[in-house]
């Protein structure tokens, strides 16, 4: 593992870049300078930035977010959204028809028409007591311990309900402040002996979503020409590495104190972390820039 500068510093030996957001190109409330300004360069050198995002929406919606955020449109070319993956999934039946929602009023999006699936499923929202599975978006309230959901999850479970996961994210942080995902809520059922469902970073659906959506911008890169960025050892670093794609470690993000990031990682307490977690990205570097 090789502590970097700049996404600069290596960016010739990649044409395409799978970039997460929350934690690498914003916090949740505003845009990293310095992180579009290297989106920015790397484009500005032929290259292609796919957005691979756990957000549990649609791509549209994700990018009228951006825009709240002041992230611009000439830092990136296209957007992967686990959402996409599970809506995908969702739609073609694999709750069930009946479905329980978790989430948010801002989560609605999901359920509007999908046109990418054949004869999809008419999906009917209704009370857990007569639903067929759980559509997971996210906690009800996001500040939350998941263990308020036990009493549900066991229902649930007891039911055979499997679960979807659009976003397997455990926790964000916005701004300041630490966030429970859709992941916790799946992880708690999974440990409560439900079967959980999941779509986004790091399970393979959204990674082909992401090589699809890059294909639509001309022809696909090479074999070890794309490089994954991102800030979550078990997501991002643990995707990327299951695709045997390389992978530049932010550990500015959700890991800023295990591997105690300033400006740059402590290289004593990364290499612990790393070893702690066993997973060992390609690069690892304080904040995108």
């Amino acid at each position: 593992m090789r502590i970097i500068e700049n996404l600069a510093e290596v960016s010739d030996r990649y044409d395409a870049v799978f970039c997460d957001l929350w934690g690498c190109l914003h916090n949740g409330l505003t845009a990293f300078p310095e992180a579009v300004e290297a989106l920015r360069g790397f484009r500005a050198r032929g290259g292609k930035v796919v957005l691979l995002t756990n957000a549990p929406r649609p791509r549209s919606e994700v990018a009228k977010q951006l825009v709240q955020f002041s992230v611009p449109e000439d830092c990136w070319d296209t957007i992967a959204t686990s959402g996409d993956s599970a809506r995908s999934a969702m739609f073609r039946g694999v709750i069930g028809q009946k479905v329980w929602f978790m989430g948010q009023d801002h989560d609605q999006p999901f359920f509007d028409p999908i046109k990418v699936v054949e004869d999809p499923v008419e999906i009917e929202r209704v009370d857990l007591e007569d639903a067929e599975g759980i559509a997971c978006l996210g906690p009800f309230d996001p500040h939350a311990d998941p263990d308020v959901n036990r009493v549900q999850f066991l229902y649930a479970k007891q039911k055979g309900m499997k679960l979807l996961c659009a976003n397997p994210d455990i926790v964000v942080d916005r701004g300041d402040t630490r966030e429970w995902c859709a992941g916790a809520l799946a992880q708690l059922y999974e440990e409560m002996g439900g079967e959980s469902l999941y779509f986004g970073k790091p399970h393979p659906p959204i990674y082909d979503l992401a090589r699809r959506r890059l294909a639509e911008l001309g022809e696909l890169p090479g074999d070890g020409r794309v490089l994954a960025i991102g800030d979550g050892i078990g997501t991002d670093v643990k995707g990327a590495l299951g695709e045997d794609i390389d992978v530049l470690f932010v550990t500015g993000g959700l890991a800023a104190e295990e591997t105690g990031t300033e400006r740059q990682p402590d290289p004593r307490a990364l290499d612990e972390f790393v070893a702690k977690m066993q997973m060992t990205p390609t690069y690892a570097i304080g904040f995108l820039r």
